[in-house]
Order: structure tokens, then sequence, then C-alpha cells
């Protein structure tokens, strides 16, 4: 992979990893859970229940995982990309499907196979927002960045 797809992955990943982390302070703000309680959400996908007694430090934990999985997830759409170029000539539509993929993986696969302490649910007040975040605030984001390394012009509208 050349030196173009890296910095698009890294930018995609950084870009989508702060829109939906901005999203999801925001959303658990305004459902009453502190930013740091959240961050430690996060993080007890590692270390379980310890998280929340981490502090501060557990918080930054969370923050790393979340931009290390998301400059990850951008990493395999850009490589999806070199295999199937055509998804990146699509960006919208391609990235709120790849949104969506991100969303259910993370609820079906990851967060089940972690040390994730709560159950996952799929309640509907709190599921529809946090899967239109995945469609647009990250799956778009990362999708443009791999317009963007595929050397084709990215519109915003």
């Amino acid at each position: 992979m050349n030196r173009t797809y890296l910095l698009a992955g890294l930018a995609g990943g950084l870009v989508a990893g702060l829109l939906d982390i901005v999203f999801a302070i925001s959303f658990a703000a305004w459902n009453g859970t502190a930013p740091v309680r959240l961050l430690q959400i996060v993080a007890s996908g590692l270390v379980g229940n310890a998280a929340f007694s981490g502090g501060a430090g557990t918080a930054a934990l969370g923050l790393l995982v979340h931009f290390g999985l998301s400059i990850a997830w951008a990493g395999l759409f850009l490589a999806l990309t070199t295999v199937r170029p055509a998804i990146a000539l699509h960006p919208y539509l391609s990235g709120m499907a790849f949104g969506v993929v991100v969303f259910l993986v993370m609820r079906v696969v990851v967060l089940p196979l972690s040390a994730f302490p709560f159950p996952v649910t799929f309640k509907p007040l709190a599921t529809t927002p946090d899967l239109l975040s995945h469609m647009l605030l990250f799956g778009v984001p990362i999708a443009l960045a791999a317009r963007w390394a595929a050397g084709r012009p990215v519109a915003l509208a």
C-alpha cells in the first residue's frame, strides 16, 4: 500500500473517530453519563470492570482504544478499495454501508468477545442514533478519505 493510502487511512480513521467520539460523548451526556465514564466504558472492553476504578488513566486508555479501532477500520476499508476500486467511486453509499457493518460487527462480535462487562442491547431509542452515527459520522468520512486516496475528487454534497 502506498503512502497516500496510509495517510488516507490515518486521516480517515482520525476524522471518523473524532466525529464518532464527539457524538458518543454528547449523546451520553444528554443521558446523564459523564465523558470520563463513557471513555471508561470504552476501556472496559479491554480491561473489564477494572476500567471503572482507574480514573482518568482508564478514560485515556478508552480514548486510545477508540482511535486505534477507528484507524484499523479505516485501514480495512482502504484495503477493500484496493481489491474493489469501485467502492471508492460512491463514498456516501459505500461509507453508509460500511458504517452499518462496523456497527453490527462491534455489537455482535467484538463487544461480546471482549471484556465488556455489560450485555449488548438494541434498544431503539439508543440504537437508532448510534447506527446513524456509525453510518454518517464514521463510515462516510472513511469512504471520502478512500476516494481521495484513489485520486478522485472529493465532493461534500
